[in-house]
């Protein structure tokens, strides 16, 4: 049950890190939606290890294979079902892990939970899950386009290096030209400097990733307790080291007053907009048909490669120095799965309108 995401377009992940594979079921998708499938698989290119120096260096190809739901290159209607098989783990790396506990992990709350837990790269807990969640968000983004809707995350803060201007200011495109795929060249270097700091150091650094969806549909959202920023707080949260969500002006917002952060309408050519977006492109829980935009705040990676106190199962005090393979900063990985988290919150939502409208 809380292995899976959605309403009507709903996801279902399954596997772990070091286990043979990581997969999923997509229930719920429309017929008849044209799968790209070099898209599917340049969307998981993008959540890869490997891919550059600032990423972990485990090898691997996350080579996407589909067991049903698909024929003749469009979608049947039916339960996509996909796998993605693990060919380069390294569980010996992960055997000091047995006994302890690493701080800030799931390490201790798994095994206070279950009794058990998959220490192997933190088995269930690996971000490496989230190969489901970008599939599944990729075969979105197809169903999606048919909408016009497009959405585009990027890293705008790293550590104290942040994006000074608002998202407007940048082109976006630019953001899948360097390896932290931040939209501004010069401050995306400063940006890689940082983590490659942290990586020569055994530390971990984390940021923020801002996502905006443009060509949403006015409407999408059920108050009130279906609001659209609700549903993608959710997605968002659920994503591993995700510590923060803000839409709009978010915080920054509590510096104006109510008549600053008012967006004023106006009628633009018969379409009514707002001179401003302040809320977000979001208003009472509802799409306004403005851009969307959000941001989410995620923690330094828990695993560092550094000596640290923990203790042990028999909760004595001792010492743990991390290894195996490990990414000193999410945020470049992460952008793919913001996104995947976005369209399918989206395309969900989208779904649950038609069925309340007559």
């Amino acid at each position: 049950m809380f292995n899976s995401y959605g309403n009507i377009v709903r996801l279902t992940s399954f596997g772990e890190s070091h286990g043979k594979g990581i997969g999923g079921v997509l229930d719920g998708f429309p017929a008849g939606i044209r799968i790209d499938m070099d898209f599917v698989q340049a969307e998981l290119n993008r959540r890869r290890p490997g891919q550059s120096q600032l990423s972990t260096p485990r090898n691997e190809e996350d080579a996407v294979e589909f067991l049903s739901g698909i024929f003749d290159g469009r979608s049947t209607g039916s339960p996509i079902g996909f796998i993605v098989w693990n060919k380069n783990q390294q569980s010996a790396d992960y055997d000091a892990l047995k006994e302890v506990y690493r701080p800030s992990h799931a390490d201790y709350t798994y095994q206070v939970k279950y009794g058990t837990r998959d220490y192997r790269g933190g088995g269930r807990a690996s971000a490496r899950e989230t190969i489901a969640r970008v599939v599944g968000g990729a075969l979105a983004k197809l169903a999606l386009r048919q909408l016009g809707i497009r959405i585009t995350a990027f890293t705008s803060q790293v550590g104290a290096i942040k994006l000074e201007q608002e998202y407007t200011a940048y082109n976006l495109n630019l953001a899948e030209s360097n390896p932290v795929r931040c939209p501004d060249p010069a401050t995306a270097e400063e940006m890689a400097a940082l983590i490659m700091q942290m990586k020569e150091k055994g530390d971990t650094i984390g940021g923020v990733i801002t996502c905006v969806i443009k060509g949403c549909p006015i409407g999408l959202g059920q108050p009130v307790f279906g609001k659209l920023q609700a549903a993608l707080a959710a997605g968002m949260m659920s994503i591993n080291a995700a510590k923060a969500f803000e839409y709009g002006d978010g915080f920054k917002g509590l510096k104006l007053t109510g008549s600053e952060q008012n967006d004023v309408f106006y009628n633009n050519g018969g379409r009514i907009e707002t001179h401003t977006n302040h809320s977000g492109g979001i208003q009472g829980g509802i799409s306004n048909g403005q851009d969307i935009y959000f941001r989410v705040a995620f923690k330094p990676v828990a695993t560092v490669l550094m000596e640290q106190h923990t203790v042990n199962a028999d909760g004595i005090d001792t010492t743990l120095k991390a290894r195996g393979r490990h990414d000193a900063c999410v945020l470049p990985r992460a952008v793919p799965i913001v996104e995947a988290m976005a369209a399918l919150t989206l395309l969900d939502y989208y779904l649950i309108d038609r069925t309340t409208q007559l």
